[in-house]
This record gives C-alpha cells, structure tokens and sequence, in this order.
C-alpha cells in the first residue's frame, strides 16, 4: 500500500498570508498538483500535514477528496502517524516541490527508506543537506517507522526536515537527481514567481513527452505557445474544445462539398484545437473531460477521412477510394486500442498523422495514393504495436 504525505505550513515569499501549496500551479493549486501525481504513483492515502486551513486550502482538499482517495488532514506528528496505514510506504513530497510523474516514479517501488538527492552545488539555498555533499530533492520514500520515531519528540520539531534526518540516520537509499527532471521543473521553494516559471517548464515537460512525431514536431510546440496563455485566464477547456470543434465541422462540410484541399486542412486544425483543449482539462483535473476529448481528438479525423472517402468515390464512380478510407479508419482505431495511452515510438502514426498524409493528397489530386499510403502507415503502426505487446511478460 502506497500512502502520500503532503505539507501545507509556509507561506510563500511573496504572496503573503497565502500558503505556498494554494498557490496556482497547472489550471489548479500546487497541493492538487502533487496530490494528482500521488494518485498517478498509486497511492490509496493521502495526508496533508496544515498549519492553518484556510478558504483556498479547504477547497483544493475537497477537490482532491472528489477524486476517490482518502485524505486526512493533521496538525502534528503523532496525528499523521494514527492516519497511517502501519503496513504502508510514505510517499513523502516537500512542501513547495513541483516535479514529474517520472521523477516520483522512482521512489513509488518497493523498498525501504530512500530519499531523492542531488549534488549541493547545484542547488539553490534552502534545501535540506544529507551528507556526503547531497541535498534532499524534496521527495523520500518512508517508512511508517519513522512517524512513530517523530511523534514522541517535542512538537516544535520541524516535521518535513526531521523526517528527512530520521531517514538519514536510518541509512536510507540515496536516488539521484535525472538532469532531465531539473530541465523538466524539478524543484523546490516558496516564491510564486519563480513557482510560475517552474510551472511552465512542468507543463512544457508533460507536453513534450508525447512521443509520436505529430505529437513532439507540431502539437507539442503549439500547446507549449498556447496553454500557458489559456491556464491564467482560467479559459474553460470545453470553450476551447467547442472552438475547435466547429472549426472541424466547418472541415467536414468544405470536404463533403468538394473542397477537400481547405476541407481536410481546417479538420486538421480543429483535431489540434481539441487534442490542446484534452490537454488543458487533464492539467485542470478534470479527468472525464479529457477523456471525452481525446476521444473527439480521434473521432474528427476519422469522419473528415470517410466524407472525403465517399466524395472521391462519388466524384470517380469508383468504390475504390471509399473501401480505402473504412479501410484506414479501421486499421487506426486498432491501432489506437493496442497502444492504449502507452507511449510512441517516433515514427509511430496518429490519427492526425494518417490526416495529414491524406490532406497532401488532396493538395496534388491524388486521393488514392494518399488514402493507400495513410492505411499502410496505420498498418505498420499496428503491426510494431502488436509486435510489443508480444513481447512483453
């Protein structure tokens, strides 16, 4: 069993009277944030460490509560360790931590005491020193042991710097740093404005992850220009979905209208709109929604393919180029079923992969070649994303 423990004690820097973990970070507060990669991790528990409750703290916990998952807040020590499964491994982030669901990855194993460190001349003031010329990166691995062993101290003890010492003392594992969760955001501390900056970098991190070559060479860099834009001003992700869409729809209707080159370019544009618009709900939490909109993400493309299938196919008296389209659309929604959400090799194809290459035919009158092209890349996609499955125990 996997149990979280969060802190909400300081105050940011420059925010005053405000806790740095209601700070925003992603569309929602920075405890949510680290909550949600919590949940990601595994954890069936989490509990919130408070000094104070205030209005935007009360709200970021009930938020949290709606996602299925036991949270318990607590004041002190011994409080923290009533709540704990005796059984369970601590999942312990540092108050003010922003990072990856990669870099918590690491310490969600099996195992005993481990703590996440990085070289001290790297780091910027305020980190917790372990020795050995490490600090503590903000995230520890814990075992329940080591609330019990904190509760019978005096009360004035810090809590979160404590526990790291216990773990220390208790000769835990030391996990270093990847320089690609510094590039990706990694860090620690209580200023808003440098928690902005880190939260760009976070957001930008999640997005560049996607590994099809769609995904990393155009939607990436254009969710990297535009949700940061959009997450401040609190744009709702189905406003931007319900933009998008009709930009597809107007698509759809160009390309059932004999106008296939601007028809399937503006389909195109939508599917991106949506594609940024699922992106923006999942920073906000909002599980469902995103879901619904990956699946539009897919669904657009696969309807402008078979309008633009049956319109060749009508306009050449030749069912040819309709057999193709169904043929593509079929190929890609296995494909999409055997990946699963699991990640793509570069050259793996998309659903707005395969529009593209339809789209380019369009533009040079050559719908057969395209359509024929677009279904075997959707078939090669398929094939290698079996072949992995085969090959996995």
């Amino acid at each position: 069993m996997l149990a979280g423990l969060l802190f909400a004690m300081h105050d940011a820097d420059d925010r005053p009277a405000m806790l740095t973990a209601t700070l925003p970070f992603g569309g929602v507060t920075l405890i949510e944030y680290q909550a949600r990669l919590l949940v990601a991790a595994g954890a069936s528990q989490i509990v919130i460490l408070v000094a104070r409750l205030t209005p935007e703290l009360l709200g970021a916990i009930s938020r949290i509560g709606k996602r299925g998952i036991a949270v318990d807040t607590v004041r002190t020590a011994a409080e923290a360790a009533e709540k704990l499964h005796p059984l369970a491994r601590v999942l312990m982030l540092a108050d003010g931590l922003t990072t990856t669901a990669e870099t918590l990855a690491a310490l969600a194993r099996d195992g005993g005491d481990a703590l996440l460190v990085m070289p001290e001349e790297q780091a910027v003031l305020g980190y917790e020193r372990v020795g050995s010329g490490m600090v503590w990166a903000g995230v520890a691995r814990l075992d329940p042991r080591r609330l019990a062993e904190l509760a019978v101290m005096p009360r004035d003890y810090d809590v979160q710097s404590t526990l790291v010492r216990l773990a220390s003392q208790a000769h835990a594992v030391h996990l270093l740093l990847p320089q690609e969760a510094v590039r990706g955001g990694h860090g620690v501390g209580h200023s808003a404005a440098a928690l902005e900056a880190r939260g760009r970098t976070v957001l930008a991190a999640m997005i560049s992850g996607r590994s099809g070559w769609f995904e990393r060479f155009v939607t990436a860099p254009l969710g990297r220009a535009l949700i940061p834009l959009l997450v401040p001003r609190t744009v709702p992700a189905v406003a931007v979905a319900a933009g998008a869409g009709a930009v597809g729809l107007l698509g759809m209707t160009l390309v059932a209208l004999s106008y296939p080159g601007i028809g399937l370019l503006l389909t195109l544009f939508g599917t991106l709109g949506v594609s940024l618009a699922a992106t923006l709900a999942d920073l906000r939490d909002e599980a469902s929604v995103a879901g619904w909109l990956r699946m539009l993400a897919g669904g657009v493309p696969a309807l402008a393919v078979l309008l633009y299938g049956r319109q060749v196919a009508q306009a050449q008296a030749d069912g040819v180029p309709e057999v193709l389209a169904i043929g593509l659309v079929l190929l890609a929604v296995l494909g999409e079923r055997a990946l699963d959400g699991r990640s793509r090799r570069t050259w793996w194809g998309s659903p707005p992969a395969y529009l593209v290459l339809v789209w380019l035919s369009a533009i040079v009158s050559a719908p057969i070649a395209g359509l024929g092209a677009a279904a075997l890349y959707a078939a090669a996609t398929l094939t290698a994303a079996i072949e992995r499955l085969r090959r996995q125990p």
